[in-house]
Parts: structure tokens; sequence; C-alpha cells
């Protein structure tokens, strides 16, 4: 069963929303996904609940409660799981999530503080591992074609042992499908499809 948590050391990197997206990308393929929320903003768990707002018409996605720094191993009868993870994570919590993850994806803006914070993360991630078996990607996120913030961005995960599993670019889509606990997987492909091409990559790399 494959365990994806997603995590950066900042806020505002996209991580709830890169979460929420590859939770609906695993259930619009047919899986039995859990969502958990490590984070004590619950931004994920307010998305679910304004998903379950909409009926039983769209691919299930069930949440998982994961309580403080108790992260187990969710029920049996789940085939993926995704943890959306709290800024700053470190300590007992994530020695708790990397026990139990098979991969990290690792979102950040074309920004200075995102690019500083993540450097540091990753720096402390290969060295927390302790030899476990984790796979990390990078998704850059917000991205906006032909800026010289996206270019320095571009030049620098080049520097990185980590490689870059998605562009995702700047667009009101994620804002206004989160905010009716949708993905771009629940909505007519026509209206997102510059986008699921860009989850082109990163859904191969979620599934290889």
């Amino acid at each position: 069963m494959p365990v994806i948590v997603v995590a950066n050391p900042k806020g505002g990197a996209g991580k709830s929303t890169l979460a929420t997206n590859v939770a609906g990308c695993l259930a619009a393929a047919g899986h039995a996904v859990m969502l958990g929320d490590v984070d004590r903003q619950q931004s994920s768990g307010q998305w679910l609940a304004e998903r379950a707002k909409l009926g039983p018409s769209l691919p299930a996605i069930r949440g998982w409660d994961v309580a403080h720094d108790d992260i187990v191993r969710p029920p049996k009868g789940t085939t993926h799981v995704v943890l959306d993870t709290p800024a700053g994570m470190r300590g007992k919590r994530l020695d708790a999530v990397m026990r139990i993850a098979d991969r990290m994806l690792i979102p950040l803006q074309p920004s200075l503080f995102d690019i500083q914070a993540t450097h540091a993360f990753v720096r402390a991630l290969r060295e927390h591992r302790r030899g476990a078996v984790v796979e990390l990607g990078l998704v850059g996120m917000r991205v906006r074609e032909h800026t010289r913030a996206n270019e320095q961005l571009h030049q620098y995960l080049g520097t990185l042992p980590v490689p870059v599993v998605g562009w995702l670019r700047d667009t009101q889509n994620y804002v206004q499908l989160a905010a009716r606990g949708l993905t771009l997987w629940d909505v007519a492909p026509s209206r997102v499809e510059r986008d699921l091409e860009q989850w082109e990559p990163l859904v191969a790399w979620i599934n290889a």
C-alpha cells in the first residue's frame, strides 16, 4: 500500500493543493484512497468536508484522522494513502511520518524563501532517513512561464540531488476547485486540459 507524503517546511507552498489533487487522481483511477491531514490547520480535512456535501457521485476519498503524533497504518481495505503535513514538521512527528512513507512530494514556489527552506529541508531529510527507502520528488508550484523567478527556480532545482517530477502553473483552477471540494479529475477534462497535461509526468512518478 503506497503512502505518499506531501511535505515542505514553509507554509503556503501548496501542500494541501498538491495533496488533495494527488488523492483525487488516485481515486479517479479506482483506488481506495485515504487522505490524512497531520497539519493542525486541517486544510485537507476542511476540503474533505466540502467534498462530502457533493454526495456519492464523486470518486470516494476517505478521511484519516491522524491525531497529534499517533501516526499508524490505516485500516484494511485502503490501497493508497496521501498525507498532508504541517509547515516546519520535525522531531517525533517527522519520525512517525518517515516510518510509514514510501514517497514524499516536496512542493515549492519560485521564491527565494521557498528555495532556501526547501534546500535545508532536503538536506535534513537525507540525513534523517538513516537508510530508509523513501523516494523524494520535487514539484514546482504556481509556476509562471517566461519569468525571471521561474528561470531561477529551474536553475536551482537542477542543483539538488532530488528529481523534479512536475511543474504546475499558476492558475485559478486549483483555487476554484478546492473551494468546492473538487480536483482536476472531477470536472470535464476540456475545462482543465492544460493542467492535466502538466500532471502527466507527476502521475507517472506516483504510479511507477
